[in-house]
């Protein structure tokens, strides 16, 4: 077996998703929580996660960045998401009222209903990270 490191940025999308779902679940093993990834999305979910507890079990929503869509709203669904070398997992609604609370958005209703609200070069050291 020859191990190679591999470059993220020239890894296709797919691999990008395979890949950050390894690097997420590691993160999420030292929590106690086990994940299990879905091969079609189920309710808007990646991957479920499953803590040792046997109480806490939740869809998560991969992205490879801060991320927010009308399609995942109500969904009980949570959101994870890599910025800066930090894993973030928040529950999509929360994080989409904050979003319209704190920062200075333009028409983000709009920009929600009509497709995907993506915002790259924004902090989010004010957003709870679940551990």
């Amino acid at each position: 077996m020859k191990l190679q490191t591999v470059h993220y940025a020239e890894l296709n999308a797919r691999q990008q998703e395979s890949y950050n779902f390894q690097r997420v679940s590691g993160v999420l093993a030292d929590y106690g929580f086990t994940t299990i990834r879905l091969t079609d999305d189920w309710q808007g979910a990646d991957f479920i996660v499953q803590h040792i507890d046997g109480e806490q079990l939740s869809k998560v929503q991969l992205k490879g960045r801060y991320t927010l869509a009308k399609k995942y709203m109500d969904k009980d669904l949570y959101i994870c998401f890599q910025d800066r070398g930090v894993w973030y997992l928040t529950p999509h609604d929360e994080l989409l009222a904050w979003a319209q609370q704190n920062m200075n958005i333009i028409n983000t209703e709009r920009v929600v209903e009509n497709s995907r609200l993506v915002l790259v070069s924004t902090s989010v050291s004010s957003i709870e990270v679940v551990s």
